[in-house]
């Protein structure tokens, strides 16, 4: 295989074990997921000379979290797409890296939407001055019947079935069962899935995403020092992101911005989806990954229900694993912005260490993509590729 180029290697990955913290602060979680990103990567916290964070950072941001970490840092950043913002950060900090103005940035990620007792079946508490907000809040979208509609859609348009829909959560919740931090372990079946109650017809409580607390932090490095370290060098290959909203008359509630992201990040890694061997797909809703897995490219449009049935998401029975860690599905969904577990995820499996129950063989060419936001109105969408040297 030709040597492909990077502009930088993700050095360090930790995911906080917590799913309820009660007794920490934000702050805390955010903190000590940096710690043990640091830890992983083999650095100490005066080798990070940048910094990356999104909304979830309480205070302003990164000045407010560069001084409690006491951080000394060349170049800051925060970007909030919602829950992909993680997934698109290791390209900001890719970008920031190669343009010099940092050598090893770190990211971090965390919340406490579990201890808050948040759920997504409540309206989005957001500014009254969001230009969005006298057209939807008098009708009382929320995240929940924002994604029911889509399946919906989906359902209509193209004869999608909740069976199919189902065998995502059954094929995270196979991989639940070997992760010890899950939420839910329980192997479920298809019949368990349509059995649960309906939450936002036609989806059930289990085609939802848990909520936890939590956090997860990565290290980016140029590549020189990745080699430098005792750890797999994990290379970004290919990147692409964009924002979709509801342009007048142009509406496809059955297409995400991943249409656009995912595209971009195969033609700048020169790779097709037939070369992925592992995917980590943002996974709020079951429907959720059927969308962006026809939109990368991994199935036609309208066929996401055949491709996903059958177990074909299981690591070691179906084409193409996904979310060996359980995913937001099963595993955890910190501060209800997932998107940096499914680089996470993705960076143990190119090394070689997601549990040996799930761990895709030989793994060297890896997918990580979320959506932030509400597929049924606006979003951003970010994929990378990243590949083991």
């Amino acid at each position: 295989m030709t040597a492909r180029p990077a502009k930088a290697c993700i050095v360090g990955a930790y995911e906080h074990p917590t799913r309820k913290a009660p007794d920490k602060t934000v702050a805390q979680l955010h903190a000590e997921s940096a710690a043990g990103a640091l830890k992983d990567a083999g650095l100490t916290k005066d080798d990070i000379d940048g910094y990356f964070c999104s909304g979830d950072a309480p205070g302003m941001g990164p000045t407010s979290m560069l001084e409690y970490m006491n951080l000394k840092v060349t170049h800051a950043e925060s970007t909030d797409l919602g829950g992909t913002s993680y997934i698109s950060l290791v390209t900001h900090a890719a970008d920031a890296i190669a343009a010099g103005r940092c050598n090893v940035a770190l990211i971090t990620l965390a919340g406490r939407p579990r201890s808050e007792g948040l759920t997504g079946t409540a309206p989005r508490v957001r500014s009254a001055a969001a230009p969005d907000m006298p057209w939807e809040s008098p009708f009382g979208l929320t995240t929940v019947n924002g994604y029911g509609m889509v399946a919906q859609r989906h359902m209509h348009q193209y004869g999608t079935t909740p069976e199919q829909l189902a065998w995502i959560k059954v094929a995270a919740s196979h991989h639940a069962q070997h992760n010890p931090h899950a939420m839910l372990r329980e192997v479920v079946t298809v019949k368990d899935v349509l059995d649960s109650p309906i939450i936002s017809d036609p989806l059930h409580r289990l085609d939802c995403c848990v909520v936890s607390d939590g956090g997860g932090a990565l290290i980016v490095a140029r590549p020189e020092i990745a080699r430098q370290l005792k750890r797999p060098v994990v290379k970004l290959i290919g990147s692409g992101e964009t924002v979709r909203f509801p342009h007048p008359g142009e509406i496809d509630l059955t297409v995400s911005g991943t249409a656009i992201s995912g595209p971009r990040a195969f033609a700048e890694a020169g790779v097709t989806p037939a070369d992925i061997q592992y995917a980590s797909v943002y996974d709020s809703f079951t429907i959720t990954v059927l969308v962006q897995l026809e939109d990368l490219g991994f199935c036609q449009k309208g066929e996401g229900g055949r491709f996903v049935a059958d177990g074909n998401l299981i690591s070691g029975v179906g084409r193409l694993p996904f979310n060996t860690d359980g995913g937001g599905l099963c595993n955890n969904h910190p501060a209800n912005r997932g998107g940096i577990t499914k680089v996470i995820e993705a960076v143990r499996q190119l090394r070689g260490e997601a549990h040996p129950a799930v761990q895709v063989k030989n793994c060297s060419l890896a997918l990580a993509t979320g959506t932030g936001g509400n597929l049924a109105s606006r979003h951003g969408s970010s994929t990378i590729i990243l590949e083991r040297e």
